[in-house]
């Protein structure tokens, strides 16, 4: 499956279609008068509910709505996803998740403008959007019987989203969860994914409302607790941040050299990993948000649009940004090694690659060895695209022995020169989220193990239940509301899936969660153009009456707790 999901992944994640994203965030910035000031402005007063109004059609009020989509975006993709652009493309790919998120509030406020002009209110307490109905009622508005054809490309974007719903928003999250679980508390991986399941499983039977009113309360109290523990972190290590702000720069416009655990990694590589993570992350141009948002309450779709801006400002400006920063300041993305060879190995050469013999190493420098544990060894072969010299990992499983010795059996190396080994390092390899606990750990022993492990099971618990529900609305237009209930049963026994062990590495990691992303965009992008100029068109009506003070506010804000429960817009009759 994995040789599957990389080739798929190389047509998907192709340099054309990286910059076809910026390109499109680009385009809408300018075209729209670069309304990610109005979603930094105009949107907070809306999430704060001046708007909200309980009589108009939706399910939940827009603080909820931003608060849904958010659960989805502010996870995993926030802590193991960075920890992948780092560990694979340099710091430098830290600036290019800055760009993607800057253009991507474009991006996202556009999608979601198109989404609530197109969205299904026949019953008005529950309605349903998503570009499959921009597809499914826009061309046969602008194209008179092309009915049959919207439909149909609306369900190729379904089946799309139930694909990023079961890799991206549920394996990835699970697996992340039981990895660090396992590796910090003993407890085996797939009991965490049963775990995830029935939690999961309790949310999302109770549908929308109940997942506008979970997550509106799981949101705001797992980001404060993430970015308290990351600015605590960063003020210890406050002296490295001009350092590593210097890191960045450098690497996303030059090559920067091996140091460690870091093979090396050149410019083209940060702007790969760093875009493609920003993407998964913020999820701007997948068509995921347009689905959450399209519950709100409102009469003005633009309204919804301008929130939804808001979400890869703080999903990646911000929750990234210290991440990264985290990682960057303790050292561990190029961190020493943590054991040696005691021999060295005999490289032969197979029909599927080059193979190093069981090699025997010395105990860890601190810490100790668990039978299973995933390692890595720098050797030096065929010259390395990704890191710009001859350098490559290669990755290796811990073997106890009966007698306490340590060898590691090694996986298979592609390419035509014989492997040789640089140094004698042997490093563990810290995949996902684990690198990220690792840094916090650096700075307070158990933090990483306590703090954060809290945190990522938060997060994972957020992202999944959002996505139950994109997938949710994916099988509703599909296959109607009968194939909901064994939807979310397959749904939430992926969790224990994607922990029964198939997945190891963070190459492995990036490949299963790079796939469900890239899928998407390859449908939902050319909806975002076709239908691109009607969005700026409503998006610039609003805006001009929204400066002639033609569209409210209407009251004053109402207390906060309404706003967080969604009191302020429930029916008082």
């Amino acid at each position: 499956m994995d040789a599957f999901l990389a080739a798929a992944n190389a047509i998907l994640w192709h340099d054309y279609v990286l910059y076809i994203m910026v390109i499109t965030g680009f385009t809408f910035t300018v075209w729209s008068g670069f309304s990610q000031y109005r979603a930094l402005t105009h949107g907070v007063h809306v999430i704060r509910g001046r708007y909200d109004d309980p009589d108009d059609p939706g399910a939940i009020n827009h603080f909820q709505a931003l608060s849904t989509a958010l659960s989805a975006t502010v996870g995993l993709g926030n802590i193991g996803g960075v920890a992948i652009a780092i560990s694979l493309g340099g710091p430098g790919a830290v600036f290019w998740i800055w760009i993607i998120g800057l253009l991507g509030m474009a991006t996202k406020m556009t999608e979601v403008v198109l989404s609530m002009l197109y969205r299904n209110t026949d019953d008005p307490d529950n309605p349903h959007g998503g570009p499959m109905y921009v597809l499914q009622k826009g061309l046969k508005e602008r194209y008179p019987g092309s009915g049959k054809l919207g439909g149909f490309l609306g369900g190729v974007f379904c089946i799309t989203v139930l694909i990023m719903a079961a890799t991206g928003g549920n394996m990835f999250q699970a697996w992340n969860v039981g990895e660090m679980t396992e590796s910090y508390f003993g407890v085996p991986s797939i009991a965490s994914g049963m775990l995830l399941a029935v939690i999961v499983g309790m949310v999302i039977i109770g549908g929308i409302k109940r997942i506008g009113a979970v997550t509106s309360l799981l949101v705001p109290a797992m980001v404060t607790l993430y970015l308290l523990a990351a600015i605590y972190v960063l003020g210890v290590n406050f002296a490295e941040i001009p350092d590593m702000f210097r890191l960045i720069f450098k690497g996303a416009f030059g090559t920067l050299d091996a140091s460690g655990a870091f093979i090396g990694g050149t410019m083209g590589y940060a702007f790969m990993f760093g875009m493609k993570r920003a993407v998964f992350s913020n999820e701007a141009g997948q068509g995921t948000s347009p689905m959450a948002h399209s519950a709100a309450k409102t009469k003005e779709p633009v309204r919804e649009g301008v929130v939804a801006g808001l979400e890869p400002f703080l999903d990646t400006i911000v929750v990234c940004t210290l991440t990264a920063l985290v990682i960057l300041s303790t050292g561990v993305w190029d961190r020493g090694a943590e054991a040696v060879l005691l021999e060295e190995p005999r490289a032969v050469s197979t029909a599927e690659g080059w193979a190093l013999d069981p090699t025997r190493i010395s105990e860890r420098s601190s810490g100790e060895w668990v039978n299973g544990d995933n390692v890595f060894l720098i050797i030096s072969a065929d010259a390395n695209e990704m890191s710009g010299n001859n350098l490559h990992r290669i990755d290796g499983t811990l073997l106890v022995a009966e007698n306490g010795d340590y060898f590691v059996e090694w996986g298979l190396l592609a390419g035509e020169t014989k492997p040789v080994v640089t140094d004698q390092g042997i490093y563990k390899s810290y995949a996902g989220a684990t690198l990220t606990a690792r840094a916090f750990d650096t700075v307070v022993p158990g933090l990483g193990q306590w703090l954060l492990t809290l945190a990522v099971w938060l997060f994972a618990i957020s992202t999944m239940i959002s996505y139950s529900y994109y997938g949710e609305q994916a099988m509703v237009f599909l296959a109607g509301d009968a194939s909901v209930m064994p939807y979310k049963v397959v749904y939430c026994l992926l969790a224990v899936v994607a922990t029964m062990g198939f997945l190891q590495t963070d190459a492995q990691l990036d490949n299963l969660s790079g796939f469900g992303t890239g899928v998407m965009l390859f449908v939902n992008v050319p909806v975002i153009w076709l239908f691109g100029a009607q969005a700026m068109r409503a998006y610039k009506d609003y805006i001009q009456r929204l400066d002639a003070g033609k569209v409210g506010p209407e009251h004053e804000n109402p207390p906060l707790e309404d706003v967080i429960s969604g009191a302020d817009v429930e029916d008082k009759d």
